[in-house]
């Protein structure tokens, strides 16, 4: 099969789109956990609730608006003017703290009131954000590219998560070192903004045919059991991605708090830094290798070594701790391995997603998609890590003499145990890759 080359326009987009679309997710992913944990609450169940609403506000979003998209046929409306939108209400984070809310409810208890209007300002963004990103801008994707490219294109699009991560924490994580929160959402919320404006004039929609069926109908086509038996296969493949995505929630939200409090690593800029980098350019890398040689090849190996790499870093944090030098290293060649694996079955797996959602109903899928994606991880995945943490023995005191919990190594350890799980479905995936196979030879 020959391959189909995608325009220069097309992978601007994909960069512009993809990054900076990531970099929002990481200030609602990771920031505004630790935001919360340095200027409000050190409860991490706090965290939990956030991240959990959260998720299932995205979904409910790319549902709605991704089978709105494919009712009207246009995607560029979706994705300009949202992240335009999307970078405006990040801004307003800069302006939620203790000191306001405390002059808008004199009366309240501050803290609880500032939690949950930054929890409920947390779900507009959200919203804004899964509109934008996750039902147009990756449904546009799937418009794009075809079976022959998508490997590569999803070996792009899977490092923007990390590249993302890195360019706010190299550039901008010096801010939230010295409490300048306001500067801080203030700067990214211009970047998505201007991101935006640059989409106008930039990105071009695609001939999709607008649908005549009715509105509710596309929202429940992917519930019905007579859409999940015609495409079992993909069912099986999110089922997949949304075991590994809960691992990976376990230690996620808690991963910066985790090496500034547990570790006691200041520093941890350049490791993590370093760590997402490498791993960005595995998946670039593995991206292309499973485009000329096969996802089965990879699948499996590539599941195994995350599975691994977590247990290591569970290790690493449990024995060698207080030698930093140590740490740095190992943490540095096993969390590359971590990451970087975990990215390569995510290239994988999306890839055969996209293979297999129906054109007819690419928006409505984009929804699907984000209850395996985003709400399954997202709603269980923080939770089991919360409770790791409260019952662990891993405590400091802070500045006003209360013993807090900080998140330990066993987030990892229970990481690598939900992991385990994944290979009930995966075993299916690579059984359907065998009878592919056979069938073209």
């Amino acid at each position: 099969m020959e391959t189909k080359r995608l325009s220069g326009r097309v992978w601007s987009t994909f960069v512009i789109f993809g990054l900076i679309g990531q970099m929002a997710w990481t200030i609602e992913n990771m920031y505004l956990n630790v935001y919360i944990y340095k200027t409000v609450t050190y409860d991490s169940g706090a965290i939990a609730t956030m991240v959990a609403l959260s998720a299932i506000v995205a979904t409910i979003a790319t549902l709605t608006m991704g089978a709105l998209s494919d009712r009207i046929g246009k995607r560029k409306i979706f994705m300009t003017y949202g992240y335009i939108i999307w970078g405006i209400s990040i801004i307003s984070f800069g302006y939620i703290n203790q000191n306001f809310v405390a002059q808008i409810f004199p009366h309240s208890n501050v803290i609880l009131a500032t939690l949950w209007l930054i929890i409920a300002m947390d779900c507009v963004m959200t919203f804004i954000g899964s509109t934008a990103n996750d039902a147009a801008f990756q449904a546009w994707v799937t418009d794009v590219t075809h079976p022959t490219n998508r490997g590569k294109a999803e070996g792009l699009i899977a490092t923007m998560p990390l590249l993302g991560m890195l360019v706010v924490f190299g550039v901008l994580d010096s801010f939230t070192q010295r409490e300048m929160w306001k500067e801080f959402f203030l700067i990214i919320g211009v970047i998505v903004i201007l991101s935006g404006v640059l989409g106008i004039f930039l990105i071009r929609d695609q001939n999709i045919e607008k649908k005549e069926s009715h509105y509710i109908k596309d929202l429940v086509y992917g519930f019905k059991w007579s859409t999940i038996k015609a495409h079992r296969m993909l069912y099986i493949i999110f089922g997949s991605v949304s075991i590994l995505g809960i691992a990976q929630q376990v230690f996620i939200p808690y991963f910066i708090i985790y090496f500034e409090f547990y570790i006691g690593m200041t520093d941890y800029v350049i490791l993590l830094g370093s760590v997402l980098t490498l791993a960005s350019l595995v998946s670039i890398i593995g991206g292309r290798l499973v485009d000329r040689y096969g996802k089965k090849k990879f699948l499996l190996g590539s599941v195994i070594l995350y599975i691994i790499g977590m247990f290591v870093m569970y290790l690493l944090g449990m024995t060698i701790k207080d030698n930093l030098s140590l740490t740095f290293i190992l943490t540095l060649f096993f969390g590359v391995l971590m990451m970087g694996s975990y990215l390569v079955s995510m290239v994988i797996l999306n890839a055969m997603g996209r293979d297999l959602i129906p054109p007819s109903h690419i928006g409505v899928f984009s929804g699907i998609r984000m209850i395996f994606f985003i709400m399954i991880p997202m709603v269980i995945g923080p939770f089991i890590g919360s409770s790791v943490i409260r019952n662990s023995a891993s405590t400091y005191i802070d500045e006003f003499g209360i013993i807090q919990s900080t998140p330990t190594p066993g987030i990892y350890l229970a990481g690598a145990i939900v992991a385990i799980f994944s290979f009930i479905p995966i075993y299916f995936v690579i059984t359907e890759l065998r009878r592919e196979k056979h069938e073209t030879a």
